[in-house]
């Protein structure tokens, strides 16, 4: 008799077999999102390193349409004589 007492769950085990199950749920989804987390910090890392070249290639542009500009402005300015 003793035995076939232990051997039928309990509210209580029912109730913590639940919980853990519960638990184990939570804990996969959360894996997952840490996962999917990691995952889009690393698409950013990248995304990051392609602005950071593409604003340095358009300031590089920037610089050299400016160069180009004030070396223009410079050559029609020595063909007039100067106004003080």
């Amino acid at each position: 008799m003793y035995g076939t007492h232990l051997a039928t769950p309990t509210n209580a085990t029912q109730a913590k077999d639940r919980l853990y199950v519960q638990l184990a749920g939570s804990l996969g989804r959360m894996s997952r999102a840490i996962s999917q987390t990691a995952d889009l910090c690393e698409q950013l890392q990248v995304d990051l390193h392609a602005m950071k070249t593409f604003a340095g290639l358009d300031a590089a542009k920037f610089m050299t349409v400016a160069s180009k500009l004030n070396d223009d402005g410079e050559s029609e300015g020595a063909d007039r004589p100067r106004s003080r």
